[in-house]
């Protein structure tokens, strides 16, 4: 398949499943050999994605996926006393867990951690909960997840990332620093050949968000040496877009 140019915003939904925000008219030149790979990965439609349940997926859930959709803690306890499987799938690999942590519904999630769902489950796409949360900013669940066990050093996503990568990406700087202080790894590099570090550089829009995200990493000792596979350096790319404050940062 060949190589092309992607709007910023067409590489948000792609990945994560919906529009972060608008950047414009601008167009991110993305390596030839890392575009390659991730429109290997993609394919030609957004199916790679991570996807909230649809309101027809909903609609038809039954037990611990229905209370789960619906955030009713006290049937998800009632139904797991019951007998019902909290590790159980829905069509697209949906734990009970994953449909409550779109749905930001807190309880529900801890019912499920409590009844023996896997905080670490991956879905079709490989997601987990954490990194669900963490595309959605949800930081209260990030803690929530990473206190019942979660794991901030999971890889996930059909790029091989980290949730700590996609939060950077997208400049949830709360995200960030919960993820940093529950273990995350710092220098990952995904399949794309990128780092947090590197993506909230290229992939993201130079503004405050951004800027704090990656105040945050270098704080945390990310190192600013990893290069992409052109050997441009997070100082490097910011330099080239003429983001002042994420080059003072670096620096």
């Amino acid at each position: 398949m060949r190589a092309k140019l992607v709007h910023q915003e067409d590489v948000d939904m792609r990945i994560y499943g919906f529009r972060a925000g608008s950047f414009g008219r601008r167009r991110l030149a993305l390596a030839a050999g890392a575009l390659a790979v991730g429109v290997a990965l993609l394919g030609p439609t957004s199916a790679t994605a991570q996807t909230a349940p649809t309101e027809t997926e909903r609609a038809a859930y039954t037990g611990l996926h229905r209370a789960a959709a619906l955030g009713d803690a006290a049937q998800i306890r009632n139904l797991l006393a019951e007998g019902a499987d909290p590790k159980a799938r829905d069509a697209a690999g949906r734990t009970p867990l994953h449909v409550a942590a779109f749905g930001s519904h807190y309880e529900a999630v801890r019912a499920l951690a409590a009844g023996g769902a896997d905080l670490n489950a991956l879905e079709n796409h490989r997601y987990d909960v954490i990194t669900i949360a963490a595309v959605k900013d949800d930081v209260r669940m990030v803690k929530l997840a990473l206190a019942l066990g979660g794991n901030a050093k999971s890889i996930t996503s059909p790029y091989d990332g980290t949730a700590l990568i996609a939060a950077a990406h997208l400049g949830h700087a709360e995200v960030v620093q919960a993820l940093i202080d529950g273990g995350a790894p710092l220098d990952h590099v995904n399949n794309l050949g990128w780092t947090a570090l590197i993506e909230a550089v290229i992939l993201g829009d130079g503004g405050a968000r951004h800027v704090a995200t990656v105040a945050e990493l270098v704080a945390a000792g990310a190192d600013r040496r990893i290069a992409d596979r052109d050997g441009v350096t997070p100082l490097g790319h910011a330099r080239q877009r003429g983001y002042q404050k994420i080059v003072a940062a670096l620096q």
